[in-house]
């Protein structure tokens, strides 16, 4: 039975490190383009970055500018790494999307409480090596629709 994916969430990349650089890409992403930052983007130790809701509507997803060089200090591993480039989509039942990847064989490895205490996140690559991120409805947030 296919995972059931209800929503894009959010589209995390990476940024520059240093301070000049996290302003370089607030201006970018807010003056430029017009996007409007999230405020309340909670404390990630050690990973400083920007939200930035994508559109007006409440369901909209959003884009997760991610300060972090090399392996960052809240990685499981080089691979395990939820500050590299990837996309974010929720699920339906975050349990149920576990028991399934475990039922198909596919190796996932998951992170809890990084963002919050809520958050459970689940990542898995997909055949090419491209990172999905998977997380419970209504926990992150990703869009102004969690808020």
């Amino acid at each position: 039975m296919p995972i059931k994916i209800v929503e894009l969430h959010h589209h995390g990349i990476r940024i520059g490190t240093t301070p000049t650089e996290l302003e370089t890409a607030r201006r970018f992403y807010t003056d430029v383009l017009g996007l409007q930052a999230d405020p309340e983007r909670p404390t990630i130790p050690g990973v400083p970055g920007l939200w930035i809701f994508v559109g007006n509507d409440r369901h909209t997803a959003s884009i997760h500018l991610i300060s972090a060089e090399g392996m960052s200090p809240i990685a499981l591993s080089e691979r395990e790494d939820p500050t590299l480039p990837h996309v974010a989509l929720a699920v339906e039942d975050i349990h149920e999307t576990r028991r399934e990847l475990e039922r198909q064989g596919i190796r996932f490895w998951q992170m809890q409480g990084v963002v919050d205490e809520n958050s459970d996140q689940v990542f898995v690559e997909d055949p090419f090596g491209n990172i999905i991120e998977l997380h419970q409805i209504g926990t992150c947030r990703c869009n102004k629709a969690a808020l």
